[in-house]
């Protein structure tokens, strides 16, 4: 499938006939007639029920007004990627590991969308920080903020703030009644993300306990930080997490404090040597003041 077949098809949905659908699209009725037949041969459907008056028929209804939605969103992706090749607007592109989303990166987020003089087009690209690097390496992101640090020649990472890790358990655990020890949640089964790719936070927390001579009793492997509370809540085992996560509430889990000082994670913000683009140069420049 083309993109000419799904502009083809559009013209031809509003007008209802094929006469006119080829006179706006400045083609021959024969080649217009073509088209369709091809589009409908890959889809395996018939669009239109070819009679006095022409119609779509259901599926013709449906892949109708999906094929406009997905038109208008390519226009706009157009007529953004002209604007910022002519210097009219400033493309920005930030991955982010989800746990750093309850930290500063919602007020920065907003700063920049909200900012004045310099028009930002912001992409948003959820990713690990091994993502991350790989993705700025490659151009496809300006800035990640991630958990992890990385040795790699061509990357700047910088610590904006150690959050302190507190421990999730179930609802009525009797560990909720007291700050716990990394030994009391060592002894518990561990809910552990994310598995894929490594190294990642999971590693993180292995290394915290591994420092104080201790080792986790890995329960599940999940990927995601939503999942992983959500299978304590279920009884699987316990989990840490960052402090500000605790914005999240529900019934079925609680928070604890960690005794040791030590048990804490970075927020690690990494972009690329050398890179002075302006929209980045605004970006550390909001990062710095919010920090």
């Amino acid at each position: 499938m083309e993109l000419r077949h799904l502009r083809y098809f559009q013209v031809l949905g509003e007008t209802l006939n094929f006469t006119r659908a080829a006179e706006r699209l400045h083609i021959a009725q024969p080649p217009l007639s073509r088209q369709i037949q091809q589009l409908e041969d890959e889809l395996g459907v018939i669009l239109l029920a070819r009679g006095r008056p022409l119609r779509l028929t259901e599926a013709g209804r449906f892949f109708y007004e999906h094929a406009n939605v997905l038109l208008e969103q390519l226009g706009k992706v157009c007529d953004t990627t002209r604007r910022i090749g002519q210097g009219e607007r400033t493309w920005l592109g930030i991955g982010f590991a989800p746990s750093t989303l309850y930290g500063v990166l919602p007020e920065l987020i907003r700063r920049l969308r909200n900012h004045e003089t310099l028009e930002l087009e912001l992409g948003l690209s959820e990713m690990t920080t091994l993502q991350q690097v790989e993705a700025l390496k490659a151009g496809r992101i300006d800035v990640g903020f991630g958990r992890i640090r990385i040795d790699d020649p061509a990357i700047v990472q910088r610590v904006l703030v150690e959050d302190r890790l507190v421990a999730v358990l179930p609802a009525a655990h009797p560990l909720l009644d007291a700050p716990a020890s990394l030994a009391q949640l060592a002894a518990e089964p561990f809910v552990l993300y994310p598995g894929n790719p490594r190294p990642s936070y999971a590693d993180h927390v292995i290394a915290l306990f591994d420092a104080h001579g201790l080792s986790l009793k890995v329960a599940q492997w999940t990927n995601e930080l939503q999942t992983a509370i959500g299978l304590v809540g279920a009884g699987m085992g316990v989990t840490l997490v960052p402090a500000s996560v605790q914005v999240l509430h529900r019934a079925d889990i609680g928070y604890t404090p960690i005794v040791e000082t030590t048990a804490t994670s970075p927020i690690i913000l990494s972009r690329r040597v050398n890179d002075q683009s302006p929209g980045l140069s605004h970006c550390l420049q909001l990062v710095e003041e919010l920090i």
